[in-house]
């Protein structure tokens, strides 16, 4: 299924680093920057994550939520987070269910890989309805953070 702006998100529900559940639905009444990435770990991810991190000031005044996504396993992701500082949810996908539901799931990455997170951004406002999409088709891509602030703006 391809997620389109004007569509109601799809809820989810997933583990977050201290083993707690966190659902879309926790968050009506602000808006949310979804940013799914491959793996915890890796150079790009790390670079788009620590961008996030450094400007999370604009995110709060902006009314949003940033939540990180990605198949890596709660533990992973809780090391992850700690090692660098990040000051937003990470969330595990380890199955695959929400990846799958907003059309950011890779069949084949690297090294064999298969079923990894793919690199995307979406904004859902206050309402729970889909303002931005954005899927990185490149392996070194990272979203357009600009556009994504400049969204977020004028949801407000």
């Amino acid at each position: 299924m391809t997620i389109q702006i004007g569509q109601k998100a799809p809820d989810f529900s997933l583990f977050d680093t201290e083993r707690k559940k966190v659902s879309l639905a926790d968050f009506k009444g602000k808006n949310v920057l979804i940013l799914f990435y491959p793996q915890a770990f890796s150079s790009t991810c790390t670079a788009e994550l620590c961008t996030v991190r450094d400007d999370i000031a604009r995110y709060n005044n902006a009314n949003a939520e940033v939540l990180g996504i990605s198949v890596d396993s709660v533990f992973t992701l809780k090391r992850y987070k700690e090692e660098q500082g990040y000051n937003f949810p990470l969330l595990s996908d380890f199955n695959k269910e929400v990846s799958a539901a907003y059309d950011s799931l890779y069949e084949n990455w690297i090294l064999e890989m298969k079923g990894v997170s793919k690199r995307s951004a979406f904004i859902v406002d206050k309402e729970g309805i889909i303002q931005y999409v954005e899927l990185v088709e490149t392996k070194d891509g990272v979203p357009d953070f600009e556009a994504i602030n400049k969204k977020l703006e004028s949801l407000n």
